[in-house]
């Protein structure tokens, strides 16, 4: 069984499955990485010289190869893998999905300088897409998740204790 970490950007996917990895030996695949490498791009660089569609089709590729063949293994997905059903259907075929919230105004603290994270929408402010994005989302990230955990006001290692205190009453043997 997988773990599939799943959240809006900035949510702390990439640290807590970090440390969840290392924690519990377990091999991390991280979508945005994959999905990177494959196209030997930077993911702005996609967006911006393929668009999003072209960057939604590459990543709803590499979730059904990694969900085909990942095993025991935590898997790092995109904010916006929640936007097409077939990619939480196939992770959700070999995992357990683990949600990470975050307030709106925890996320923007978070990501507002980081230049590595594409607008989504063009003609909003930072603030306002943000905003819009994330409610368009939170009913998807609700219907895949197992279990939701809220790192607005946690330090990641709590996030990681939160989440396999959650795994260990579902009956996962953690190390």
């Amino acid at each position: 069984m997988n773990i599939v970490m799943l959240g809006y950007r900035g949510t702390g996917k990439s640290v807590i499955s970090k440390i969840l990895s290392e924690k519990l030996r377990m091999k991390l695949y991280k979508i945005d990485k994959l999905i990177s490498d494959s196209a030997c791009k930077s993911i702005p660089e996609i967006v911006e010289k393929d668009g999003w569609e072209s960057f939604r089709k590459l990543e709803s590729e590499i979730v059904a190869d990694v969900s085909g063949k990942a095993k025991n293994s935590i898997i790092d997905c995109g904010g916006g893998v929640v936007l097409n059903d077939a990619n939480i259907v196939n992770l959700k075929k070999n995992g357990v999905c683990i949600v990470l919230t975050a307030s709106l105004e925890t996320i923007i603290k978070r990501i507002r300088h980081d230049s590595n994270r594409p607008s989504l929408q063009n003609g909003l402010s930072f603030e306002d897409e943000q905003k819009k994005n994330l409610a368009e989302r939170e009913d998807k990230y609700r219907a895949a998740a197992d279990f939701i955990c809220d790192t607005s006001h946690r330090r990641p290692r709590e996030s990681v204790g939160d989440i396999t205190e959650f795994l260990k009453t579902k009956g996962w043997n953690l190390k």
